[in-house]
């Protein structure tokens, strides 16, 4: 799902070209050569990765946060 607040989503909008038969989207890779000039131009903006950083130490909070849907990805810093 998007991590935005608002965004088009449904079926047909936003992931029906990207669904297969497995329920996984499509791998953004398969899409790199396509839309990376226009992220690198600034024309599409690819959103954002991870939603919050912690530290080594705090990885079991990490997990906690993805778990209660607090937080998309967590990105642990040494």
């Amino acid at each position: 799902m998007p991590q935005y607040e608002e965004a088009p989503v449904g079926f047909g909008s936003l992931f029906g070209g990207n669904i297969t038969l497995t329920g996984g989207p499509a791998p953004a890779r398969a899409y790199i050569e396509e839309v990376l000039p226009d992220i690198v131009e600034g024309s599409i903006e690819p959103g954002r990765v991870f939603d919050r950083a912690v530290g080594l130490d705090a990885t079991p909070e990490g997990y906690r946060a993805m778990d209660a849907r607090e937080a998309l990805k967590v990105l642990v810093r040494p």
